[in-house]
């Protein structure tokens, strides 16, 4: 088999793996904070407990109940909610690095915007993941017993920030999976490096009899209303890829940056809901008002790229460009495929090209190489049914190609 199809392969488990663990977190926390925020609070409970509440699912009843602190005696099992977030962020790096990180000349560099090796490109993305996390946690710990308000702006500007920084050195694509890609880890490190830290002091605190330090629970409380804001916008910047208009567009960040708001404000509704405190009908309007504004950012001009910038192929691209076959199948492309796959598509119900890729000029195409192949040579996905009649000799040529090249 094939060396790109088996790579195909991978990614496509991996990205699979990635949606099942990402569902299983952020749908126990989603839970968890729709109960927390539910729980009956209108009566004392022997227990001690600080609220309760009463569920039925599947055919049965739920009895539950949460303590500030710790309950008077510790049960001997416990159930813990973490690996859902550490397979989550786990199995996003190793997606991150076998789409971008090996194919960096494609899906992470744009010679337009930083003349970047891939060694320099990956060092800039690993860093960008400590780095955000550091200044995070940094600025977490100065506001600790601060008004938190005055955090959640300070974390809007190192996002906003991020935003902007990240579309100086990488593709548009890249630079909001990036941005995605940090506020994920600094997710994922609140449950590794605090909240779960935090919960085994208490319980190892209660199995030697002494009464459990109440701050604790305060700063495990703080980031987890951090994840819970942080989640819709880092669902978004994960499917962003798809978007040409979200992705590609001048404003690129500022889209970015204003989904955070957006999600503030939708959590802000259900979050008040389950709280039974109403229905801020007002942050449907905030949100419309948001997404208008975004629409109307992604049509302005997106950036002009350098006259030199495509002469700038990779070592992979010009392998390809230099195979046997390249120009018969540069014809084919441009023949099947250039009519949408253009800076300003032919086809009538298109505005710009799929995906933002144009296949156009030879050395375009020789840098999508690999997409072609899996696309149209491997698979028949494109053109999408068969619309400019690509014949199986077609289809043959460019897996010829692909083959003679080493793909």
């Amino acid at each position: 088999m094939e060396y790109a199809l088996l790579w195909e392969w991978l990614e496509t488990a991996v990205r699979w793996l990635h949606v099942i663990t990402a569902i299983a977190w952020i749908g126990s926390s989603f839970y968890f904070i729709a109960l927390d925020l539910g729980l009956r609070r209108d009566r004392p409970l022997a227990s001690g407990a600080d609220g309760e509440e009463w569920q039925v699912h599947g055919g049965g009843f739920y009895h539950i109940q949460k303590y500030l602190v710790a309950p008077s005696a510790l049960p001997e099992h416990l159930t813990w909610f973490k690996w859902e977030s550490y397979a989550t962020w786990l199995s996003g790096f190793a997606l991150l690095a076998i789409v971008y990180y090996a194919g960096a000349d494609l899906f992470l560099i744009d010679p337009a915007v930083a003349d970047l090796s891939v060694g320099q490109a990956v060092a800039i993305s690993v860093a960008s993941l400590a780095g955000g996390w550091v200044v995070y946690n940094g600025l977490c710990r100065l506001f600790v017993n601060a008004d938190q308000t005055w955090l959640m702006v300070a974390l809007f500007g190192l996002l906003v920030a991020l935003a902007w920084g990240f579309t100086q050195v990488f593709t548009g694509r890249a630079a909001l999976l990036h941005l995605g890609a940090v506020t994920a880890t600094i997710m994922s490190a609140n449950v590794f490096l605090v909240i779960i830290p935090n919960q085994k002091i208490v319980v190892a605190d209660l199995k030697a009899g002494r009464r459990p330090d109440p701050r604790y629970g305060r700063i495990a409380k703080q980031r987890s209303t951090h994840n819970n804001y942080l989640t819709l916008p880092v669902l978004f910047l994960m499917l962003s890829n798809h978007y040409p208009l979200v992705t590609s567009t001048r404003w690129n960040w500022v889209i970015a940056s204003l989904v955070f708001l957006m999600g503030v404000t939708i959590r802000h509704w259900f979050n008040t809901r389950h709280a039974r405190r109403g229905s801020p009908w007002w942050t449907w309007g905030a949100t419309a008002a948001l997404f208008a504004v975004i629409v109307w950012l992604s049509t302005a001009p997106r950036r002009a790229p350098e006259p030199e910038a495509e002469a700038a192929l990779s070592p992979a691209a010009l392998r390809f460009a230099a195979a046997p076959g390249f120009g018969a199948v540069t014809e084919i492309v441009q023949g099947r495929c250039s009519m949408c796959h253009a800076p300003e598509p032919g086809w009538y119900d298109l505005s710009w090209p799929p995906k933002g890729v144009v296949l156009v000029t030879p050395a375009q195409i020789a840098q999508e190489a690999r997409r072609i192949a899996l696309q149209s040579g491997y698979s028949n996905a494109m053109p999408p049914g068969n619309l400019t009649w690509m014949e199986p000799a077609e289809r043959a040529a460019i897996v010829a190609w692909f083959e003679a090249a080493g793909g």
